[in-house]
């Protein structure tokens, strides 16, 4: 099992929230290693989030939720 982390973005604040902007899979589906699985967003810098393995993916996160950096957005199994 693999978490899928919100990126570190703000380097100023690495505490601060984001928000979790997309999902592009749904909770359950397969993906492969760097496939696109979300985008986010702190303040007005956005970032696209690959998967880092291949798997089937749990989503933890719901669009549009605010997310501290470097917390568990989804699982890879």
């Amino acid at each position: 099992m693999t978490d899928v982390l919100f990126p570190p973005l703000s380097k100023d604040t690495p505490d601060s929230e984001g928000v979790l902007s997309t999902w592009f899979v749904s909770d359950g589906a397969s993906v492969s290693a760097d496939q696109l699985l979300a985008e986010v967003q702190v303040d007005k810098v956005s970032a696209e989030v690959p998967a880092p393995v291949a798997g089937v993916v749990r989503l933890l996160v719901e669009e549009e939720a605010a997310v501290r950096q470097g917390t568990p957005i989804a699982r890879i199994e």
